[in-house]
């Protein structure tokens, strides 16, 4: 079962056939709308909407500062894959399957698809969907439908196409002999708006290690140019004595070479690790707060909400991949640091969680949890789901508490509010962009926020003032006095907080 547009019009009168061939067009030109319109995903039509808490957003106009633009052409006729990219805005056809489940969900899955494709700069023209109980092994859709496929990528003119799941190699290769254009699963989709995106040294580094990964298992197979050392009756009768290959071949030196590379870069990534447990044992002493969640649903908002941190907010797909930390209070004094993470999404490459698992120790080193989810999106739960299943892949990170964010409440439907409001989970909605709800947020963060374990009633001498400072920041001060030895306190603090205090107060006695 496939479907997609087909235009049907005749000034005869139609038959019975006729009239039912035209209904189900009419059906199918309204799937490909809707997929074509991105409605339902993580991505809205409503474009870039700022609030006074986004800050100036210099990282979004360095961002969109250059932009591809359609329809223009080239005389040039030998042109690399490179310079045709940058060139052309590439135009690109989806194609989707689904086993099990209803087609709308199919639907909002090949629509999200269609998101992450123009967050990469490509124009979609047109999607396919098919159902079948598993992906054929040869051609992924099968040697018929990819003949359709073929057809329908020349009758739009597009130049690529896109597959919502990840292809073996030879089922890529098999697609891109039929369709004869490109052919991109949604594996290597996804590494490559991480690459157009990754502004830190740790974060290309990082997505430089999966991209070589993705990479490493799809280099092409042996061809005549690539013999091998060869020996005995190896490859029939022409093989054997005289037909040695002259040593190493290219693909065994692009192998050797990957695996060099991939080597240099886990080496500078651990490198890395001792500037973030400096960074770390920086802020110890203060809970923090690690805000997880769908990919656009709206957890940078939420930060510039909170903290006025300014950081980049778009309504684009994986706008956000390298962590921000930032410091603020709660409404009873304590200062904690919250930090953004990268955003998920369904299926996501199991070589970024590898590679992104520096960046995601975040998690487990909170204290609290915020998931992000965006409550407008039709299907809410199935995200909630995604994220936990990466999550899953963290050590630790299951031990941490959470709270529920239903964001973007002012735009939810009421029916999916009560749904996600029956959740046994600790949950609050809120809205980023009228600010509704963020107040109750806070007092929450405040309540799940541990406790400094230490009790103290002693008296620090006035030469230690900064000790006093540091548990008013830190710790919770229950009341605080003077006489002539020091400051008579009674606080909360923590256990390396308590113990100098105690060395301050024993020195002083």
């Amino acid at each position: 079962m496939s479907e997609r547009v087909t235009p049907s019009t005749t000034d005869e009168p139609m038959t019975q056939a006729e009239r039912d061939a035209q209904v189900q067009a009419a059906r199918i030109e309204s799937t490909l709308d809707r997929v074509l319109s991105r409605a339902g995903t993580a991505v809205s039509t409503g474009g870039n909407v700022r609030t006074d808490y986004d800050g100036d957003q210099f990282d979004l106009e360095e961002r969109t500062a250059l932009r591809r633009v359609a329809g223009l052409s080239t005389e040039l006729e030998d042109i690399t894959e490179v310079e045709y990219r940058q060139l052309r805005l590439e135009r690109v056809v989806l194609v989707g399957q689904w086993a099990r489940g209803s087609s709308e969900d199919a639907e909002i899955s090949l629509r999200e698809l269609a998101a992450l494709a123009e967050t990469a700069g490509s124009e979609v023209l047109d999607g396919v969907l098919q159902r079948r109980p598993h992906p054929d092994p040869a051609t992924y859709i099968g040697k018929g439908k990819a003949e359709e496929l073929r057809d329908i990528v020349k009758a739009v003119g597009a130049d690529t196409v896109i597959a919502n799941d990840e292809l073996q190699p030879s089922q890529r290769r098999a697609l891109e002999d039929v369709v004869k254009v490109k052919v991109v699963d949604r594996t290597a989709l996804i590494l490559d708006i991480f690459a157009q995106h990754a502004k830190s040294k740790e974060g290309k580094a990082q997505v430089e290690l999966a991209q070589l990964e993705y990479l490493l298992p799809r280099l092409r197979g042996w061809g005549e140019s690539m013999s091998r050392q060869a020996g005995g009756q190896v490859g029939g009768a022409a093989a054997g004595m005289g037909s040695r290959g002259p040593g190493e071949t290219k693909i065994e030196l692009d192998r050797r070479r990957i695996h060099t590379r991939m080597a240099q870069l886990r080496r500078q990534i651990r490198d890395m690790e001792p500037a973030r447990m400096v960074r770390r044992e920086m802020r110890q002493g203060l809970p923090n707060v690690a805000i997880v969640g769908y990919t656009n649903a709206g957890k940078s908002s939420i930060l510039n909400r909170l903290t006025g941190a300014g950081v980049l907010v778009q309504n684009a797909l994986f706008a956000t991949l390298d962590p921000t930390v930032r410091r603020s209070q709660t409404p009873d004094g304590r200062e904690f640091t919250i930090s953004d993470t990268v955003g998920f999404v369904r299926d996501l490459p199991h070589q970024l969680v590898a590679a992104f698992a520096s960046t995601l120790e975040e998690v487990s080193h909170g204290d609290l949890v915020l998931h992000v989810v965006d409550a407008s999106h039709p299907d809410p739960e199935s995200q909630i789901r995604a994220v936990r299943e990466v999550l899953a892949d963290v050590p630790g990170a299951d031990q941490v508490p959470e709270l529920l964010v239903f964001n973007k409440a002012d735009a939810a439907d009421e029916d999916t509010l009560l749904r996600l409001r029956g959740r046994r989970e600790p949950h609050i909605e809120v809205s980023a962009l009228t600010g509704e709800g963020l107040d109750a947020l806070m007092d929450r963060v405040a309540e799940m926020l541990p406790r400094p374990p230490v009790h103290l009633e002693l008296t620090v001498p006035y030469s230690r003032g900064d000790l006093i400072a540091e548990a008013h920041r830190d710790g919770e001060v229950i009341s605080e006095d003077h006489d002539e030895n020091g400051y008579r306190l009674v606080a909360d603090v923590s256990e390396s907080l308590a113990a100098r205090m105690r060395e301050a107060a024993g020195a002083a006695s």
